[in-house]
């Protein structure tokens, strides 16, 4: 631990602290915005464990994460229709938001369309997908407020190998630099006076009547009026009688490839393999469906089994006749529980958290932090 502060240091950084954020992604971030908007005066400080954000808002696959049709048949197994058209409706809200506050091409927002595509032998889900169609784009139809149809069929046109052959095209989606993102938030947050400091994990809190204690790794202890709680996948380290659980994703991109043809967002087997087109190169993520036991984790380290997959998806169905050769590996922590409505809630009156997002951060993690910075009384 260092403590050798001086005493400006100490003034000006870790003393008088009306909120502490913990956290530096898109919650955090945003959270921190919108207490701005409240209390221009108040000291507002963002502390992160990493040297960069460390969560899921800048290791994921930079979709939009509007949905697809097997995701949402998934979702109605475990939620009412009111309620998966709310969470349909807080995704679109969500991206809306970021492009209006973020700004489309500052984000590098491309609206390329998604789409699902099917193995040849999951004839089951293929089936119950083409037969729910309708179903489902009047439920996202409403959630949306569109007259359009979001899902259309379409013919393969990418010379996929290995699947089935129709896929299904979703006209609402998009994908965006998770990087350019996440800059522009601590960008606007520097500007609006919040403080950020990097590599100081929060590692338990306590309240002290009108005070929070808040335990660090670095400084020692600290104290905050009021303590909001960010970290998505990580919250339950802080908050262990909370229903989160980590779910670690894992992702690889290949190097360029000067004739790739490939555009656009694409989920295969329920979204539990996704991939995408970026600066002539494909980023694919996903196999945690091989090891649940095992991806429930917070470690950032990738495995040989699951690398392993996505390599063989790559050679076998995504690009079957085109050479490739692995440029980076990396992992992110999401946050899931047994519902896909994030937790958003004053744990006391001092503290609050907002985590959950179950993979859907870059979509609705922006309004999500609103409405984290919102529990608080003005």
């Amino acid at each position: 631990m260092n403590v050798n502060l001086s005493y400006w240091e100490q003034q000006t950084w870790l003393s008088n602290i009306d909120f502490a954020i913990v956290g530096s992604g898109i919650v955090g971030l945003s959270c921190a915005l919108r207490l701005r908007e409240h209390y221009p005066k108040a000291k507002i400080v963002i502390f992160e464990a990493g040297t960069l954000p460390n969560g899921a808002s800048t290791k994921n696959a930079g979709f939009a994460c509007f949905g697809s049709v097997s995701e949402i048949l998934d979702d109605l197994k475990t939620h009412s229709e009111e309620e998966v058209i709310a969470l349909i409706s807080k995704r679109y809200q969500g991206l809306q938001w970021l492009r209006k506050h973020v700004g489309s091409k500052t984000i590098d927002y491309q609206s390329n369309g998604g789409y699902e595509v099917f193995r040849k032998d999951d004839t089951f889900l293929y089936e119950n997908c083409l037969e729910n169609l309708e179903k489902v784009n009047r439920i996202t139809k409403k959630a949306i407020s569109s007259k359009n149809a979001p899902f259309l069929l379409k013919n393969d046109p990418f010379s996929f190998k290995n699947i089935q052959k129709k896929i299904i095209f979703n006209r609402f989606e998009g994908q965006l630099d998770a990087g350019k993102m996440i800059l522009a938030l601590i960008q606007k947050c520097i500007k609006k006076g919040v403080f950020i400091i990097n590599s100081t994990k929060i590692e338990a809190f306590s309240e002290e009547n009108s005070q929070v204690l808040l335990k660090t790794d670095h400084f020692g202890e600290i104290h905050t009026k009021k303590l909001f709680i960010a970290t998505n996948g990580f919250a339950k380290t802080l908050l262990p009688d909370e229903n989160i659980v980590p779910a670690r994703a894992q992702v690889l991109i290949t190097n360029p490839i000067p004739s790739l043809q490939i555009k656009g967002t694409f989920h295969l087997d329920k979204g539990y393999y996704y991939f995408r087109n970026i600066d002539k190169r494909i980023l694919l993520g996903g196999g945690r469906n091989l090891d649940f036991e095992g991806e429930t984790t917070t470690s950032m380290s990738t495995t040989k089994n699951i690398q392993q997959a996505l390599e063989t998806l790559l050679r076998t169905t995504i690009l079957p006749n085109t050479p490739f050769e692995i440029a980076h590996r990396w992992s992110g922590i999401m946050g899931v529980g047994n519902k896909k409505k994030p937790i958003v809630k004053a744990v006391s009156s001092q503290v609050f958290v907002a985590a959950r997002l179950g993979g859907m951060g870059v979509a609705i993690g922006g309004p999500t932090g609103i409405s984290l910075a919102d529990l608080v009384k003005k």
